[in-house]
């Protein structure tokens, strides 16, 4: 069984996380600089191949009542894309995932202001770890 790939897409970043191979803990992985979306596409080719990922989670960042946002239409273009190059790409609500982030991050006394990358890994943690809770209950 391969292992999942959560994506917390950003314009200028994106944070990443994994799953473990039996699909139960999700863990922050990486965070991309975004320079453009043929680097983003290889960066994100390397990761699934060299961890056996075989589920691609995008977090969707709807309005706080349900609705699109220019941010929303952002990411289900860069979803498109994974999904041209083949891979298998589903969404996941990530409404609060980044307050969420930092209000861990804070918690372990992790400043968050420099840390910028951290708090995308670790909100795409929570997306990927919310997806796999609904998966396996």
């Amino acid at each position: 069984m391969g292992r999942v790939l959560g994506i917390d897409y950003g314009d200028t970043r994106i944070g990443l996380a994994l799953s473990d191979p039996l699909h139960v803990i999700a863990s922050p992985y990486k965070t991309l600089i975004v320079r453009d979306e043929k680097q983003i596409l290889e960066e994100i080719e390397l990761i699934v191949a060299d961890n056996d990922v075989e589920l691609l989670v995008v977090g969707l960042p709807l309005g706080m009542k349900g609705q699109e946002t220019d941010q929303t239409r952002r990411v289900r273009k860069f979803a498109s894309l994974l999904k041209s190059t083949g891979y298998e790409v589903t969404f996941e609500d990530e409404r609060l995932t980044s307050v969420s982030a930092k209000r861990s991050l804070v918690m372990q006394e992790i400043k968050t202001g420099h840390n910028k990358g951290l708090v995308d890994q670790t909100a795409a943690a929570i997306l990927l770890q919310q997806y796999l809770d609904k998966k396996s209950g």
